[in-house]
Parts: structure tokens; sequence; C-alpha cells
């Protein structure tokens, strides 16, 4: 897991964005479980305490579930994971439109860049 944290942003929650990312992609599926706390810091070189935050917050999202003595897991819910996905989506969409518009470009040339971008088959492939 890449160490590299934004200094504007509390580290818990920019480990709890991570893991949701890696839950909306899949790498970890319905009801995986998660490294332990312990585990976890070291992967992400942080403090075992910013993991239980960044655990707590998802939990409290619904998107783990901790179950004493046994870990945490990501929920078993598909709905709980489709509702994540489709948020996640919605805030990189309007952090897009967002940037876009403060370097000036307009709707319009914004999706005829998408539209540019897809024909060519997108920048990795």
């Amino acid at each position: 897991m890449n160490e590299d944290f934004n200094p504007d942003q509390p580290i818990y929650l920019q480990l709890a964005e991570r893991i949701s990312y890696r839950i909306t992609r899949k790498e970890l599926g319905l009801g995986a479980k998660l490294p332990s706390v312990r585990e976890m810091a070291i992967q992400a070189s942080v403090n075992p305490n910013t993991v239980q935050r960044a655990y707590s917050e998802l939990e409290r999202k619904g998107i783990v579930e901790t179950k004493r003595g046994q870990g945490t897991f990501v929920t078993k819910d598909d709905f709980v994971l489709t509702k994540l996905r489709e948020t996640l989506k919605q805030e990189q969409i309007v952090n897009f439109v967002n940037d876009m518009r403060n370097m000036g470009y307009s709707d319009e040339e914004m999706i005829n860049g998408l539209e540019h971008y897809f024909q060519k088959g997108g920048i990795n492939k």
C-alpha cells in the first residue's frame, strides 16, 4: 500500500478511502477479512491507532464489520457496496468537473475531451 499521504487531510480518512477503493475494485470481496490493525499499520507505515480509526470509520459507514476475536471483514451486504461504488463515482465526477471548470474548461469542452479520450481507448489501453 502506498504510504504517501496528503498533509491536508487526516491520514485515517485517507486510509479509509484507500481501503474503500480496494473494495470497489473487488480486490477485497464480500466478506473478505482485512489485515489486522497491526498488519495494516505496517503495510501503510502508520500508527496502529490510525488504522483503528480508519476501520472504525468504515464500520460506521457499514462497509466493514468487526467480529470480536476474529477480525474486521468487508460487509456481505452487496447493496452497501453498490451504494459505496456509486458514491465514490459521484465524488470523482464532481472533483473532475470542478477541477476542469477551475482551469477554465466549459462543459462542452469537457464532454468533447472525454469522448476523444474514450475513442482513443483511454490512457491505460
